[in-house]
């Protein structure tokens, strides 16, 4: 299964083992800005993306909303899971609102059922 991460401040990778998440089933791809956020997406066309809502220079609500327009306009496919991770539950629920499949608090992004 691939991951793309987009998140600034945290490694995720390294947050995922330390949950005691077994990586060797994933490839992991982690950007720390989401510029050339939709080229990114496309290339790695990842089954699951996490999205961190307060990501620069374009927040997670607004890579969600220009990946819903691109789907919507046949542009690219959409991951099987959008997962909102912010450390703010609101941030998670505005995401939600507009498409996230998951909001989860950033920490505990290990304990989703997606890494079983």
């Amino acid at each position: 299964m691939k991951v793309l991460a987009f998140e600034d401040g945290y490694d995720i990778k390294a947050l995922l083992v330390s949950g005691s998440v077994d990586m060797a089933k994933f490839e992991f791809v982690q950007h720390w800005t989401s510029v050339n956020f939709l080229d990114i997406i496309k290339q790695v066309s990842p089954d699951v993306l996490l999205l961190d809502h307060f990501m620069p220079p374009t927040r997670g609500y607004d890579v969600l909303v220009a990946l819903n327009d691109a789907v919507k306009r046949g542009e690219m496919k959409r991951p099987n899971k959008v997962i909102a991770m912010s450390s703010d539950q609101r941030a998670n629920n505005k995401m939600l609102s507009i498409g996230a499949d998951d909001g989860i608090i950033k920490f505990d992004l290990p304990t989703l059922p997606i890494w079983k």
